[in-house]
């Protein structure tokens, strides 16, 4: 696969990202699945195992939901705009970690070469 294929591609899922809000809505159903906070899976399973609650609080999100805080009653356009653009963000982030690390990798390689 040609690179320029793979972006294509990438770009694609993240502009098809905002289907996690319009098919719940659509369907009448609740959360995406595995996307339960730790109320969510007490309130499903009817107890909240031990170590979930332990490691709930462990990370928190830097953008949660996806977008800012109060987004929540925006409407679903803009929403997935926000979807969108979080995909793009994190696409971006880890694009340039692995872009970075290859850098870092082949200046150590070079660096080792006798």
């Amino acid at each position: 696969m040609t690179p320029r294929r793979l972006w294509i591609m990438v770009l694609i899922l993240a502009l098809l990202t905002p289907l996690g809000l319009w098919l719940p809505e659509r369907l009448g159903a609740g959360d995406a699945w595995g996307e339960w906070g730790a109320e969510e899976v007490a309130d499903q399973a009817g107890f909240l195992p031990r170590g979930l609650a332990r490691l709930a609080t462990l990370w928190k999100a830097p953008v949660p939901d996806y977008a800012p805080a109060g987004w929540e009653e925006m409407p679903l356009g803009v929403q997935s705009a926000a979807y969108i653009a979080s995909a793009v963000t994190g696409v971006l982030v880890c694009a340039l970690f692995i872009w970075l690390l290859g850098r870092w990798l082949s200046t150590r390689e070079k660096a080792n070469a006798p």
